[in-house]
């Protein structure tokens, strides 16, 4: 009887290790799914987050570069503004540096 019970106590030895294979077994792979699904995951994130970054370049240049006309004539017309205010600057203070000019040049110091 104590045979029969060793054998009993093997057999359940060996069931509870099989038991315990499965179960580890069990655990890697949904581990192993959980990582390859967090992979996909990051890849589409990453396509979205490229194709978002992609067009708002894209948008970027065209906005640059498809007014480049305007934003050149633009820039000619505030260069030709700035340009007048700086000469009527000069022609309204133009007389009293003039003066100023000749009063230094004239004025004779001991």
């Amino acid at each position: 009887m104590d045979a029969n019970r060793r054998q009993s106590g093997i057999q359940q030895l060996l069931a509870a290790e099989q038991e315990a294979q499965q179960i580890v077994n069990a655990a890697r792979a949904a581990k192993s799914a959980r990582l390859r699904q967090a992979k996909e995951e990051a890849e589409r994130e990453i396509a979205e987050y490229r194709s978002q970054m992609e067009s708002e370049f894209q948008r970027k240049v065209a906005e640059s570069s498809g007014d480049s006309g305007a934003n050149v004539k633009r820039l000619e017309q505030e260069t030709e503004a700035k340009i007048e205010q700086l000469n009527q600057q000069a022609a309204n203070i133009s007389p009293e540096v003039i003066q100023m000019l000749l009063r230094h040049v004239t004025t004779v110091k001991n």
